[in-house]
């Protein structure tokens, strides 16, 4: 059976207006076939750093060859460039403004193009909308195996950014920041089994996270596993510890979200990771 192509779309567009649409209209008449996969559209409007997380925590589970397209675009216009990044599985497109900075921090090896070729634009090119005239004619060349190198020369200067990292601020204090919120409340941070193992492994005695209105002092394998109005910690599918409440907000019940502070103050002599 031959592969049928697949563009996946990352965008902070949300879905009340014709954007999304239009750009799946352009794919399609270049490439009917397509198989179009809806990754995100409620990035947080300008957000980056949430463009970066969604794509990171995604593109890895699809199959080879599968492009992905991330629009997270508030320079859309100026002199920022269009971009094609490809690793050995992937073809990424998408603004140069570090919106792939954690997916570049995963693979090894990635080559970034600028695109400049623009007879592989929709034509004109609106100032304001190049997810439709750019990135989606773009990748639809792409999932109909033009060549990468066709669309534009190598480029080594492009945007990346380091996303936060939690500080040891005391021999037994770690603080960190909460990264997103998700729709059910859940707090997102930054902290890592490997910031902190002994927090994730049982071992640590008397610890406590602090973070908005709350002393948080228990962990749980599974959300279901909190009491009613209970906040916990958990260690989440995307890797970090989240704060968490069974069927309720985190969120609303901490006063927290994001870019909020948060510790992990640790007793009985128990030291953090490096």
């Amino acid at each position: 059976m031959a592969h049928r192509p697949i563009i996946t779309l990352t965008t902070d567009f949300g879905t009340n207006d014709h954007f999304v649409g239009a750009m799946k209209g352009v794919i399609l008449d270049i490439v009917p076939d397509a198989e179009i996969v809806d990754i995100c559209h409620a990035v947080q409007a300008f957000d980056v750093l949430d463009g970066a997380l969604a794509i990171s925590q995604a593109y890895s589970y699809f199959p080879s060859r599968t492009v992905h397209v991330v629009v997270v675009d508030p320079g859309v216009g100026t002199a920022r460039r269009p971009i094609l990044a490809s690793s050995e599985k992937y073809h990424f497109v998408a603004p140069d403004n570090g919106v792939l900075s954690l997916v570049y921090a995963r693979e090894e090896g990635m080559r970034v193009r600028h695109i400049t070729a623009e007879h592989y634009f929709l034509q004109p090119v609106s100032n304001t909308f190049h997810a439709r005239d750019i990135f989606a004619p773009v990748a639809a060349y792409l999932a109909k195996e033009v060549d990468s190198h066709k669309f534009g020369e190598e480029v080594e200067d492009y945007v990346k950014f380091t996303a936060p990292k939690p500080k040891m601020v005391e021999a037994n204090r770690l603080r960190g920041v909460v990264l997103k919120v998700d729709r059910f409340g859940n707090l997102i941070t930054n902290i890592t089994p490997q910031d902190v193992p002994a927090l994730f492994g049982g071992a640590a005695n008397g610890f406590k996270i602090l973070v908005g209105s709350r002393e948080i002092t228990e962990m749980r394998a599974a959300y279901a596993e909190g009491s009613p109005g209970q906040v916990f910690g958990i260690l989440g599918s995307m890797g970090f510890l989240e704060i968490a409440a069974n069927r309720a907000a985190a969120s609303q019940l901490t006063g927290a979200g994001k870019g909020s502070e948060i510790s992990v103050v640790l007793g009985g002599g128990v030291a953090a990771g490096a």
